[in-house]
C-alpha cells in the first residue's frame, strides 16, 4: 500500500501492537496488563483488516443476475477479525474476572505482592517453609562501613 493514508494506518496498527506488548511486559499492575492486552489485540485486528483491504475494490456483496462491478476486497481477513473480536471479548472477560478474584483474595493488584502472598499461601497449605536463599553472606554487611574523607567530620 503506497498511499500515505495506508502507511499511516499500518504504522498506527504496528504502534498499537508495540504499545500493547510494552504495557504487558513493563507493567506490574494486573489491570493495566489486561488493558495493554486489549490495545495489542486492537492493533492485531487492524493489521488483519489492512492486509485484506484494497483501496480500489468494492465490498464483496453479490446479488443474483448482477455482475461484479470490479475487483473486490478479500472477505476472509474481515471474517477472521470478527472471530478474533468475539474470542478477544471472551478472553478479556475471563482476565477481568480473574483480576477481580485476585483483588478479593489479596487486596492488591501489584504483581510482586500477589506473587509473594500466593507463594506464602501455597507454602502454608502444603506445610513447607517458604523458599529462601541457601547461601548466607559472609559477615554482617556485604560492604564495609563507609568512612568519611580526610578532613571531614561525620555526625
Amino acid at each position: 500500500m503506497s498511499d500515505p493514508i495506508g502507511q499511516v494506518l499500518f504504522a498506527g496498527a504496528i504502534g498499537l501492537v508495540v504499545i500493547g506488548i510494552g504495557g504487558i511486559v513493563l507493567s506490574r499492575h494486573l489491570f493495566r496488563m489486561v488493558l495493554a492486552l486489549v490495545i495489542a489485540e486492537a492493533g492485531a485486528n487492524l493489521l488483519l483488516v489492512l492486509a485484506g483491504f484494497r483501496w480500489d475494490a468494492f465490498a464483496p456483496i453479490l446479488t443474483q443476475g448482477v455482475a461484479a462491478p470490479g475487483p473486490m476486497v478479500d472477505p476472509v481477513p474481515q471474517a477472521m477479525v470478527l472471530t478474533a473480536i468475539v474470542i478477544g471479548v471472551g478472553v478479556q472477560a475471563l482476565a477481568l474476572s480473574l483480576v477481580i478474584k485476585v483483588w478479593e483474595c489479596y487486596g492488591t493488584l501489584d504483581l510482586a505482592e500477589v506473587r509473594e502472598r500466593l507463594e506464602a499461601d501455597l507454602a502454608g497449605q502444603a506445610g513447607v517453609p517458604l523458599p529462601g536463599s541457601t547461601e548466607r553472606p559472609a559477615g554482617e554487611r556485604p560492604l564495609p562501613p563507609a568512612t568519611a574523607p580526610a578532613g571531614e567530620v561525620r555526625q
